[in-house]
């Protein structure tokens, strides 16, 4: 029934079916775009691309789309949109939506001839990919001519929603602009008062006393009855002021008070008043009267935003700074208990937001918060500090102990499934817990349970961990390391580290057919572990220059090896998925191969399962041009992630990476054994190379041996090492043959 209500809101339910039936859809059409080649879907998300190429050339649009972050995020919608264009799916949601974003757009100063221009080039670049399917005649040809008639008939009637939200905002504004107009001249329209002090002699206009729904006889004549409607909070107020200005003290007088309507209620007005005295002496107050009532709700609702969050209605980080300086300030009385903070971080919320949308987020945010104010104590306070935080303000505990049983109710809590809509969630968190010290500012507070807090997602999420001092000084030293690296790359401190690939044949003997390029830091006379400096690479973004310098190394590295006489050695580069989000990624690499003369065939670029998933627009599109520029590319630790199997497929992938974790005791455990051979046998029946990682005994080597995998890296082949000891580790491997 509110769907229905929804519809009749925007076109009506009949009208839906009016117009479906004018443009004769029927379910028939549904199928046809729900059974449409990807090949011709993924003509869309191509599409979007170019589209944002060439709006960005208007002055007009440029203004609208703003930064790089919003045009991702306007792509990221429009590709959602061509999903449900071609699941053809037309119901009341699908009306709903597409009337709202026809009205944002047009709020936002889109105007309609760029909305209908971008559906004309979207059906000209589908009906090219159409025409390049449908070229032999065939009966299947007639299917995608069908079937484009379908997309035709969704596409023009989303054409008419547009033209209608854009006349309907425009018409919604307009209704609006006039509201405002009479809502200025009633304000205008003040009420009028006249007060003689000598006889005590009132008079008061008619707009005054229907300000108070009353008739004019009901007023009265003095200013005792005017008074005698005043609330009695604000009589001695009203009082004083007037007492004030007739006694010369004040220029003017002006105050807000509350009066009592016939209703009962209490309005607030604003009256202004100025005392004259004529030659004889003879005093006047005339002035005027508003109903402020409005602006009074206005401002509470002002002053109660400023102190609260939009979405959850807790309390926002200004409200929280005043109750923490009033915790801290408590703490500094005699006989005071102890304090806490919480800060509470839920885990991969970024997830949700992606995978179901913003909409649903916010209501797991909403759930979330209602949660957490179940876990409160009498007295305790909690506030949305941001995104996916909130913080609890936990006070009067008799021990630290107290706040960790709160933290632990807290996570029992958030692990219960959550029910937003059609989807079940299960959300966790982590959380950071630190003690509020007697004098102890918000922001110092903040720090420790901050610090806190890294330490819990660190240890693996889903957990209390609470601060202490040698946290402290471990988040210095990370400061510092994270300092370091961002410079590492000006100051020439990186390595490339190479560890061999050998092809393991049936007679025992190896050879060293490639390398796996790996980047060191050496810090001083210290090697630092790449686990803790290549985050804070990704995080900076500086991961992008930092990997252009591996890839150009790896490169010329490898071509002096080839003409010095390795000419069949390969090298592998690790890529991240930062990289391949830039749309000009493929064509740098190209620079560098042309740079450093080194053939597409003898580079293969490692991405991971993560990368996949998590793929951006430019994600696929670049592979797809480094697989054509000749470079292979294989998927680092299969298995050990979310990928789907139709990944296999979908992207250009070359080699499939073993993983250690499967191979390690592959030679004792069935299971374990059981995984490495479905894998080698899924790379074989693809046509894919098959790499193992982690060999460390010879068994595993025989074990590889008799699942027909011949390629493998791993200690005991050889450890990751400087150019000059590979070279020397190749030479020697090959006087072994």
């Amino acid at each position: 029934m509110q769907m229905q209500n929804r519809v009749a809101a925007v076109i009506g339910s009949d009208e839906l079916n009016t117009r479906l039936s004018f443009l004769d859809w029927s379910s028939e059409d549904t199928r046809r775009l729900q059974t449409l080649p990807e090949s011709l879907k993924e003509v869309a998300g191509v599409f979007v691309d170019e589209l944002y190429r060439r709006l960005v050339r208007y002055p007009e649009l440029a203004a609208v789309l703003g930064n790089q972050a919003t045009v991702q995020r306007l792509k990221s919608s429009q590709r959602g949109y061509y999903q449900r264009l071609f699941a053809g799916e037309i119901d009341a949601r699908y009306v709903e939506e597409r009337w709202r974003i026809g009205q944002v757009h047009e709020r936002v100063g889109v105007d309609l001839k760029w909305y209908l221009g971008g559906y004309r080039l979207f059906l000209a670049s589908m009906l090219d990919a159409f025409a390049a399917k449908t070229a032999t005649g065939s009966e299947a040809d007639q299917g995608l001519r069908d079937t484009y008639q379908s997309l035709l008939k969704v596409v023009f009637f989303d054409i008419a929603l547009a033209a209608e939200a854009y006349v309907g905002a425009q018409h919604a504004a307009l209704r609006a602009s006039k509201h405002r107009y009479m809502h200025a001249m009633r304000g205008a329209n003040d009420g009028l008062w006249d007060w003689d002090l000598e006889q005590d002699s009132l008079y008061i206009s008619e707009r005054w006393a229907a300000m108070l729904g009353l008739q004019l006889n009901e007023v009265g004549q003095r200013m005792q009855d005017w008074q005698a409607r005043i609330h009695p909070d604000d009589l001695f107020a009203f009082r004083a002021a007037l007492k004030a200005h007739t006694e010369g003290e004040t220029e003017f007088f002006v105050h807000e008070y509350r009066i009592c309507h016939r209703d009962g209620r209490f309005i607030w007005v604003l009256t202004r008043g100025v005392l004259e005295v004529s030659a004889a002496g003879a005093r006047r107050m005339a002035g005027s009267q508003t109903d402020i009532s409005n602006q009074r709700h206005i401002q509470a609702q002002l002053e109660y935003a400023a102190m609260h969050d939009p979405l959850t209605g807790l309390i926002n980080r200004n409200q929280l700074d005043n109750i923490a300086g009033q915790v801290s300030r408590e703490l500094a009385r005699p006989s005071s208990r102890h304090a806490a903070l919480l800060f509470i971080d839920l885990d991969r919320f970024k997830l949700i937001n992606d995978s179901l949308g913003h909409a649903v987020g916010d209501r797991v945010l909403v759930q979330i918060a209602r949660r957490l104010q179940r876990c409160l104590r009498s007295g305790d306070a909690l506030a949305r500090f941001g995104g996916d935080e909130f913080v609890m303000v936990l006070r009067d505990l008799a021990d630290m102990s107290d706040a960790d049983m709160v933290a632990q109710r807290v996570l029992m809590a958030l692990k219960e499934p959550l029910c937003c809509g059609e989807h079940t969630l299960v959300v966790n968190a982590s959380i950071g817990l630190a003690p509020i010290e007697p004098e102890q500012s918000l922001d110092e507070a903040m720090r420790a349970a901050d610090i806190a807090l890294y330490e819990a997602k660190a240890n693996g999420k889903g957990r209390v961990q609470q601060f202490s001092n040698i946290m402290l000084d471990q988040a210095h030293e990370r400061m510092q390391m994270e300092s370091s690296v961002l410079q590492a790359l000006q100051r020439n401190e990186f390595e490339v580290y190479y560890q061999p690939i050998h092809r393991l044949s049936q007679d025992g003997s190896q050879q060293a057919v490639g390398v796996e390029a790996l980047l060191r830091w050496r810090q001083g006379s210290r090697m630092v572990s790449p686990a803790a400096f290549i985050p804070v690479l990704e995080e900076s973004g500086e991961i992008v220059a930092v990997g252009y310098w591996v890839l150009q190394q790896a490169c010329r590295q490898l071509r002096d090896w080839q003409l010095a006489g390795e000419d069949d050695l390969t090298c592998s580069v690790n890529l991240s998925g930062i990289q391949l989000e830039r749309q000009d990624f493929a064509q740098q690499v190209q620079r560098i191969l042309d740079e450093t003369g080194l053939s597409p065939s003898s580079l293969i670029l490692e991405i991971t399962e993560s990368l996949l998933i998590d793929q951006s627009g430019s994600t696929l599109a670049n592979l797809r041009e480094l697989a054509q520029l000749g470079i292979r590319i294989a998927l680092d630790d299969f298995g050990t992630g979310y990928c789907s199997l139709g990944y296999l497929n979908r992207f250009p992938l070359h080699v499939l990476k073993l993983d250690r974790s499967f191979l390690v005791e592959a030679d004792q455990c069935n299971k374990q054994r059981a995984i490495c051979q479905a894998i080698i046998q899924l790379a074989h029946t693809l046509e894919m190379d098959v790499i193992a990682e982690g060999i460390e005994t010879q068994e595993q080597v025989d074990f590889l041996h008799q699942e027909n995998c011949f390629l493998g890296q791993g200690f005991f082949l050889g450890y990751p090492m400087p150019a000059i000891e590979l070279q020397q580790h190749i030479d020697r491997v090959a006087a072994q043959v």
